[in-house]
């Protein structure tokens, strides 16, 4: 029973904050004249959406960190006792969890650069390409480094397999895949509503998953984060009246990563980020096949949301499409787990 009040409460505070929040940072917004600029290469239609304000991930960003860290510190004084859980293990679970909303404030931040410089410029261009996978691999060293300091460890748990240990191989793959999702959730955002409801549908099996491990630091974590989308969607759904730039994006990233290290499961990345992964993929393969071929396309435009959107399909499809088969893999994800590990 508590488990289900603590994440609903969660869930409920953090789209009530980051929808309030919308509220008054999207005139301020306007007030700055923190507009997007459309690039002339995307699809025509997109030119409407020139002056947009971007940035608005910080709605979230604040819903995500409040509720979260109100949350995982009354759970931290209240005790296992109180809240009659299985799962003792408090400090640990907290290290995941406050390292995790670091992972995802230093991507954040990167973010909040490039689109500054994006609005300062009045272009779509802010932080090189190098410039950002350098920072992006600091910030994940520095994840890894302070998980661990705390001894973590190097194991991880895959379904039907077990435990396994990677000794030093675990950082260096572990840094690969959080910059990798990192980005892949970052391409994601190029359609009104399509990252963060791809990233709700993401949270919410998360949130199911940490529920059934018993993990109830990280079920409000990811409750918090579903709400928060949520709550971001309001002002983010077609037409969108905010963009939540790569400030929301790669924050996102860095959340939906470390989620997934705090569950010791990374693995659990490549069914509920089935989505990111394919966004990210399509631009890998048109850029090789363009060089390959010399000057031929795969796709109609890279990332594949684009295509399918050149292709004729409204961006509520888009959307919706997209949401379900994240939906659907978030079941497979919970399946694996339910069978597989518990």
């Amino acid at each position: 029973m508590i488990y289900g009040i603590w994440t609903f409460c969660s869930a409920l505070a953090a789209f009530l904050i980051s929808a309030v929040l919308g509220r008054f940072l999207i005139p301020y917004l306007h007030k700055l004249n923190f507009g997007q600029t459309i690039l002339d290469i995307g699809p025509s239609w997109h030119k409407s959406k020139q002056g947009t304000p971007i940035m608005g991930g910080i709605m979230f960003i604040v819903a995500i960190i409040l509720v979260t860290v109100i949350s995982t510190v009354v759970y931290i004084l209240a005790g296992p006792e109180f809240i009659d859980t299985f799962f003792a293990d408090i400090p640990r679970e907290s290290v995941f969890i406050f390292a995790g909303l670091g992972l995802a404030l230093a991507n954040g931040l990167i973010g909040f650069i490039d689109d500054f410089t994006k609005v300062v410029k009045k272009r779509n261009l802010g932080l090189t390409a190098i410039q950002k996978l350098v920072l992006q691999f600091i910030a994940a060293g520095a994840y890894l480094a302070v998980l661990g300091f705390a001894g973590c460890g190097t194991t991880t748990i895959i379904p039907f397999v077990g435990e396994i240990d990677l000794g030093i191989f675990y950082y260096i793959l572990a840094a690969i895949v959080i910059v990798g999702m990192v980005n892949a959730v970052n391409l994601t955002d190029g359609v009104d509503g399509l990252d963060g409801s791809i990233t709700f549908f993401a949270c919410v099996a998360y949130m199911l998953i940490a529920s059934m491990l018993n993990s109830l630091g990280i079920t409000a974590m990811s409750a918090a984060a579903a709400g928060a989308c949520l709550g971001f969607l309001v002002w983010n759904f077609h037409p969108a009246k905010v963009f939540m730039g790569d400030t929301g994006s790669l924050f996102l990233g860095g959340l939906v990563c470390s989620i997934a290290f705090a569950m010791n499961m990374p693995v659990l990345l490549l069914p509920i980020g089935i989505v990111y992964i394919a966004e990210i993929l399509s631009v890998v393969l048109q850029v090789s096949y363009f060089k390959i071929t010399h000057g031929k396309r795969l796709f109609k435009m890279s990332p594949i949301h684009h295509h399918f959107e050149m292709s004729g399909w409204s961006e509520v499809k888009i959307v919706a499409v997209f949401s379900a088969v994240t939906a659907v893999f978030g079941a497979v994800a919970f399946a694996l787990v339910y069978f597989g590990v518990k």
